[in-house]
């Protein structure tokens, strides 16, 4: 136990964002670079080290974190960083990205603050990289078996890694221009900036995994011939349909889907434009979904000059307080303030979209909602609550509904889907074509940053115990698993 009155003497704090109105000028992270460093070892000191860990089952990687934070409060960075790397490749991403379901099983959080377990771990790895402590692990010797990995998210960069460290030669393929998935395209900058997987790149290339951009399987490469190339095949794709809202008007011009738009902001910073083709500067905005990938729009819509921001929200604003049906150590749904909330614009909850209306040249002007409430379980309008917004630019955030069945990937494979439109998996993530797994959205739908590395993981051990026959990677969870966060 780091300090048996840590908990008892500090209280918690978190890191320091920089003023509202300097971030919204640039695209750079949020948080004053440095500000954690010299109160990480004092929030470190409030883990209490419990004989059940229930950190661990909140964290779908079963990250080690009373091990990390002893480490952290003794300021023994190499060793920190030794034991974070146990279980996660990329701590990185999951400590900007991941909403923390460890925190809300942490112990101390029955009747105190919790631990700033996700403060702690970003900066651990941060220390890592600037001491040098993040080196590639190239493999002893290699198997002389190659794996196809397709898609670069979490789960694909996961899977890959594991992989190649086990001595298979691993090639990653990624239908866009840049490594990343929706960590390069779909995260702003503001929430991560892209030198965080440019280096990871790097590490993996020097480990010996190959990239190969730009190559869609199912229309640039058959599923044949790489499976014909391949001893194995990883289908890493995501959950990448979009859900779409079909009201009257849809078919207006300034209506696009979350990830239309996004992805053009952040090709600006990767310099491919001067300004994104679709932009939200001087416009009336609105958010249509109340969830992560919604603050990210409007985060996103403040940088660009907004003149308004609106976010709509289906569901009742969630509460302060864990509701009694959601206990700890579950993870609770409630309210929650982004920095991107911080920066400005109105939320509306318990509202639905009935249609738009545009103006004579077909381009969104306003939006018609109407409020809802929930009658005996069942979603019913409120008659006499109609009203109309302005709306110039509309980004629809509502979820994913499935992987992309459109380029052939799924029918070239010939793999079966289960109930929910996912790639039906076994308990070892095989799919019901051998040699070929699947992990991650692709596999278990729409979800956290840590499932999908954790199934990446876990897809890699057992590729590694169908080629070799045997496998010394960490044992992995399971698809049916559900940790109490779920």
């Amino acid at each position: 136990m780091a300090d048996p009155k840590g908990f008892l003497n500090h209280g918690r704090e978190v890191a320091t964002s920089r003023p509202v109105g300097e971030r919204v000028r640039d695209w750079n992270e949020v948080y004053v670079p440095g500000s954690l460093l010299p109160i990480i070892s004092k929030q470190a000191s409030r883990c209490m080290d419990c004989g059940i860990p229930f950190c661990h089952n909140g964290c779908p990687l079963g990250n080690l974190i009373p091990e990390w934070n002893d480490y952290a409060y003794r300021e023994d960075w190499e060793a920190a960083s030794e034991r974070l790397h146990a279980t996660n490749n990329f701590p990185e991403f999951t400590g900007r990205l991941c909403p923390a379901p460890c925190e809300s099983a942490c112990v101390l959080g029955i009747n105190q603050p919790a631990v700033t377990i996700k403060n702690v771990e970003v900066s651990i790895i941060d220390k890592a990289w600037d001491n040098g402590d993040v080196a590639p692990q190239a493999p002893e010797r290699l198997s002389g078996k190659t794996v196809a990995v397709i898609g670069s998210g979490p789960a694909g960069l996961a899977a890959a890694q594991q992989l190649t460290r086990a001595g298979h030669t691993v090639a990653v393929y990624e239908r866009a221009d840049r490594i990343g998935g929706l960590l390069r395209y779909g995260i702003p900058e503001f929430k991560m900036e892209k030198r965080h997987i440019n280096r990871r790149i790097e590490q993996m290339r020097a480990e010996g995994t190959k990239f190969r951009t730009e190559v869609e399987i199912g229309r640039d490469i058959t599923a044949r011939d790489l499976r014909k190339r391949y001893d194995a095949v990883v289908v890493a794709a995501g959950a990448t349909v979009s859900r779409d809202l079909p009201v009257p008007g849809r078919e207006l011009n300034g209506i696009h889907f979350a990830m239309e738009y996004l992805p053009l902001a952040n090709k600006v910073q990767e310099g491919d434009y001067v300004q994104p083709p679709i932009t939200a500067e001087g416009k009336h905005v609105v958010v249509i979904g109340g969830g992560d990938t919604g603050a990210d729009c409007v985060g996103t819509a403040h940088r660009q000059g907004a003149a308004s921001v609106t976010q709509l929200e289906i569901m009742p604003k969630p509460g302060d307080e864990r509701s009694p049906g959601q206990p700890w150590p579950t993870f609770p749904m409630l309210y929650k303030v982004t920095s991107a909330h911080e920066e400005g614009g109105e939320r509306i909850y318990s509202v639905s979209t009935t249609h738009f209306e545009g103006d004579e040249d077909g381009n969104v002007q306003s939006l018609h909602l109407i409020e809802v409430e929930f009658v005996d379980g069942k979603l019913t309008q409120k008659p006499g609550t109609e009203r109309v917004i302005p709306a110039q630019l509309v980004t629809l955030a509502m979820g994913f509904t499935g992987t992309d069945q459109e380029n052939g990937l799924v029918a070239q494979f010939g793999l079966d889907l289960d109930e929910r439109g996912n790639i039906a998996r076994d308990a070892d993530y095989r799919t019901n074509v051998p040699g070929v797994y699947v992990a991650g959205d692709a596999g278990r739908g729409q979800s956290l940053i840590v499932w999908a590395i954790a199934e990446g993981r876990s897809a890699a051990r057992g590729v590694d115990r169908f080629l070799t026959g045997a496998s010394e990677l960490p044992a992995p969870i399971r698809p049916t698993d559900r940790a109490l966060t779920v």
